[in-house]
């Protein structure tokens, strides 16, 4: 097994993997931008490389500072995590040249995955289902737009190098396309670096379902089920769990084999997850492979109890899968929330400033997959997605009012948070029926903005309590008027015993 690694991240994925890599006894190195010299990854690693200024281009995308540092440290491998460099072929290329291992699949099939309309091709000719559309090379804006009169309307149009919405529209009238063409090209090659896009026939009520995908480098490979994706803002995943409430056996057993089919055919090593869209009707259409860890892995390792950062590990040292398909299986449900920083009701906008208080829930079957604490100044620098709460139970109502209660009793205080949020949209009535389709958040949240009614009782008084412990003499700690979730803004003036001051 490696003796060394190195987490070529932050935040949570980071401390996330630095703790699997702990459990099998393997030595970590984590490295660091200016602004996060004290994130909890650094402080729980066991060796750790300043990278400077804090813009991603300078730090974490920085891939010769990131190689030397790996030199330097005499790390065996290289763990990506998500985002930044984790689908970049160039690093992995990079890695493979000098002799550290990158855990993840090869440069070759990470470029493939990663082009969009190369990958689409490559699963028609193995019989894996695809949206209809137009993946050609014909990329001038005349061409587009008769070839997308063929699709029929609605369509959308892509990034063929993109992801996260970028470079995405919707377009209902022919009016309408040729703007949306000449808009997504600039989109995406400003994002990218490439105006390559192509047209797929937009579905109707679609639903973003997944299969988790675990393959060593002796030909082995499983899926470890499914997950349900659909509950999106801007085109991003908010909400994930599984089992998907449409799915059946014989659905699950036909979307699984074009998983393991996926993954096959391109010669896929370690995790990696591929994504469908799944029509009204139950065809489901092979949309992208992600050649990574996903951010909502948890909820896969709740219900099968396998642990997918370990096997990322053993994968890329050389293990065979002792996993067989036939010995897999699901047991209860569950769900996960991004806790991010930012704002629902004014557009999701992020928000920045200093985590005053940081209290995530405790209880059975609660997981906090988190890179805050209290006292973190939250930055514009990169993504501002704070953790991941996880809840399991025995079937998904069960998970349902768990996350209910979890959401309730977990408290950030100093930025606006999409807590209160993510709470409305799993308290639902539509949410709690199953009806999630990637078009929930547009048709029920469009205009949300939050209840001013502050935090629970119990959050109020704990935070009270904790304050007043933690208050200097002669001084009375307010929090700022700016956080619209901050309890103190509704709940008027409070003391803890005496008169105010004292």
């Amino acid at each position: 097994m490696f003796k060394k690694v190195l987490i070529a991240n932050r935040g949570e994925i980071a401390v996330r993997i630095i703790k699997a890599c702990q459990m099998i006894d393997i030595k970590t190195i984590a490295i660091y931008s200016d602004v996060d010299k004290k994130a909890p990854h650094v402080q729980i690693a066991d060796e750790t490389y300043n990278l400077g200024d804090p813009t991603p281009v300078q730090s974490y995308l920085n891939i010769p500072k990131i190689i030397k540092i790996a030199k330097e440290a005499e790390a065996d491998a290289i763990h990506p995590g998500y985002g930044f460099l984790a689908e970049n072929p160039d690093f992995a290329k990079t890695c493979l040249d000098i002799g550290i291992k990158f855990i993840g699949p090869k440069p070759e099939v990470i470029s493939l995955m990663g082009d969009k309309i190369a990958a689409k091709k490559t699963m028609e000719k193995a019989g894996v289902p695809v949206i209809p559309g137009y993946h050609g090379s014909k990329q001038d804006t005349k061409s587009l737009v008769k070839e997308g009169e063929k699709i029929g309307f609605p369509l959308l149009v892509k990034a063929a190098a993109g992801g996260g919405g970028k470079g995405m529209r919707i377009v209902h009238s022919k009016d309408k396309l040729e703007e949306a063409i000449e808009g997504s090209k600039r989109e995406s090659k400003s994002s990218f670096g490439d105006d390559t896009v192509f047209l797929e026939k937009y579905l109707d009520k679609p639903r973003h379902i997944e299969f988790q995908i675990l393959a060593d480098e002796h030909g082995n490979i499983v899926h470890l089920f499914e997950r349900e994706c659909s509950i999106q803002r801007r085109h991003q995943k908010i909400i994930e769990e599984t089992p998907s409430h449409i799915m059946t056996e014989k659905l699950r057993k036909k979307m699984g084999d074009a998983a393991v089919k996926a993954a096959e055919v391109v010669g896929y090593t370690n995790a990696g997850t591929v994504e469908f869209m799944v029509d009204k009707d139950q065809n489901f259409y092979f949309m992208e492979m992600n050649t990574r860890l996903q951010v909502e892995h948890p909820v896969t390792e709740m219900t099968t109890g396998v642990d997918l950062a370990k096997w990322q590990l053993k994968i890329a040292d050389g293990e065979k899968l002792i996993l067989k398909q036939k010995d897999i299986s699901q047991r209860g449900h569950a769900i996960e929330c991004r806790i991010y920083a930012e704002d629902p009701s004014n557009g999701f906008l992020p928000s920045i400033g200093v985590l005053e208080k940081v209290q995530a829930p405790n209880g059975p079957n609660i997981r906090d997959d988190s890179g805050i604490y209290t006292g973190l100044n939250v930055t514009p620098y990169y993504d501002p997605m704070l953790s991941k709460l996880i809840v399991s139970g025995e079937n998904r109502d069960d998970a349902i009012q768990k996350m209910i209660w979890a959401l309730s009793h977990y408290a950030v205080l100093g930025v606006t948070t999409n807590i209160p949020f993510l709470r409305k949209v799993v308290e639902h009535p539509e949410f709690k029926k199953g009806n999630t389709t990637t078009h929930f958040i547009n048709n029920f949240f469009k205009d949300w903005t939050i209840a001013k009614k502050g935090l629970p009782i119990d959050a109020i008084i704990s935070l009270a309590v904790y304050d007043s412990m933690h208050t200097k003499k002669q001084e009375i700690v307010r929090y700022k008027e700016s956080d619209p979730h901050n309890p103190w803004r509704h709940m008027g003036r409070w003391r803890i015993g005496g008169k105010e001051g004292e």
